[in-house]
């Protein structure tokens, strides 16, 4: 069992186990000093993995005292699942819950000091989880998807209707026993991709691992049917925990305005707006060094202590 020490800082990896028999592959960075700490549970958005550029955030959040753990869903990355890159949205949920639990229960963690994080489509999660799961104490998004319908009207007329046959005939082959059909996370305006964006091959560039981790950059057709009809943004106002929401000045993936209408109807949410588009958030982009400072600044005015806070 990993336990906090006094001048080390350290990443361990670990493996959770879910009902589903399969195990969820986290990072936990631990800060040094004496615990229990706070605790951030990170995850990335649509087909992308914990390598996919959430290290630099977790680093800085270890660095500042808090416990990080960024973690792959069931089936992608390092975790457990198949078939693979097979979205689904309850499921995700789930490990979200999971990961939690299990966070809750380390002893060098404050389990009243749970942060949920989240980046892009994790941004469905952030929201449902932060209204619904009492064992939070605040939750952070960044460049968020908060409306699954107003992002599936976003996409172009032709583009929406490929998608939508490849995810049909996805679905029937699935009954049947077939492989998944698996359409490319990023790509440019007209292609057949997830994110055919003009920005969309600048975010493949800053989110392909650094560190060699595998990445296939893929989900499968399917996976489009589990989210598109889900609308988190009306659970805002139930949401009663400290929220910061991160949206980007511009934005061609998540919509912009179902964003800012979660950070109007949440009660105690707060918005920071950040330069640049969707992609910037990450490291590498516009308005990473600003988004990093407005998170760090937000956990430690709620969730550090007073020996642990320091000027940001």
């Amino acid at each position: 069992m990993a336990t906090l020490t006094n001048n080390v800082l350290e990443r361990i990896t670990v493996r959770i186990p879910t009902t589903s028999g399969d195990e969820i592959e986290a990072w936990v960075y631990l800060p040094a000093g004496t615990g229990p700490r706070p605790v951030v549970v990170m995850a990335h958005g649509i087909g992308a993995i914990k390598a996919c550029g959430l290290a630099p955030f977790a680093e800085r959040f270890r660095e500042e005292g808090f416990v990080a753990i960024a973690f792959d869903y069931r089936n992608f990355g390092g975790s457990d699942g198949q078939p693979r890159e097979v979205l689904s949205v309850p499921r995700q949920r789930e490990d979200y819950a999971t990961v939690i639990g299990w966070a809750a229960g380390q002893p060098y963690i404050d389990p009243r000091k749970v942060i949920i994080w989240g980046t892009s489509f994790a941004g469905m999660h952030v929201v449902e989880l932060a209204a619904s799961d009492t064992r939070l104490a605040g939750a952070i998004t960044q460049a968020p998807l908060t409306d699954g319908l107003a992002a599936a009207i976003m996409a172009p007329p032709k583009l929406g209707v490929r998608l939508f046959g490849l995810a049909l005939l996805d679905v029937l082959g699935a009954l049947v026993g077939r492989q998944p059909i698996y359409i490319p996370g990023h790509g440019n305006p007209g292609e057949l991709s997830i994110g055919a964006t003009p920005d969309g091959l600048f975010g493949e560039k800053l989110m392909t691992p650094k560190d060699g981790t595998p990445w296939h950059n893929r989900v499968a057709a399917r996976s489009l049917l589990s989210f598109s009809w889900r609308r988190p943004v009306r659970r805002a106002v139930s949401v009663r925990v400290p929220f910061l929401l991160v949206v980007p000045e511009s934005d061609s993936i998540a919509p912009v305005p179902a964003a800012l209408k979660v950070a109007r109807k949440a009660p105690r949410a707060e918005l920071f707006r950040s330069t640049g588009g969707h992609y910037d958030v990450y490291e590498g982009g516009a308005g990473f060094a600003d988004v990093l400072r407005a998170q760090v600044e937000f956990l430690h005015r709620h969730f550090g202590t007073a020996a642990e806070k320091k000027h940001v």
